[in-house]
């Protein structure tokens, strides 16, 4: 989970990626969209022709509204696309 920044209010991770080029960029969130529709888990994006954030917010199923291991885990799982 390197780079992923918990913030409190509201509560959420969010990270930066950053890419070389535009098509890059897409790859990434090609795969992002691949694997978001697999596990049935969307995360909010925003993104340039170089870069994507990420926020992950506490899933629907967490009743205190609080970042759970589950919301954790999906983020390793995003930062593995990278890798991909």
């Amino acid at each position: 989970m390197e780079g992923w920044r918990q913030k409190n209010r509201p509560e959420c991770l969010e990270k930066r990626f950053e890419f070389e080029s535009y098509e890059k960029t897409r790859d990434f969130l090609d795969a992002l969209g691949e694997f978001s529709e697999k596990v049935s888990r969307f995360p909010d994006i925003s993104f340039g022709k170089k870069y994507a954030n990420i926020t992950i917010r506490p899933s629907e199923n967490n009743e205190k509204e609080e970042i759970s291991k589950a919301d954790h885990e999906f983020a390793t799982q995003i930062d593995l696309l990278i890798t991909k």
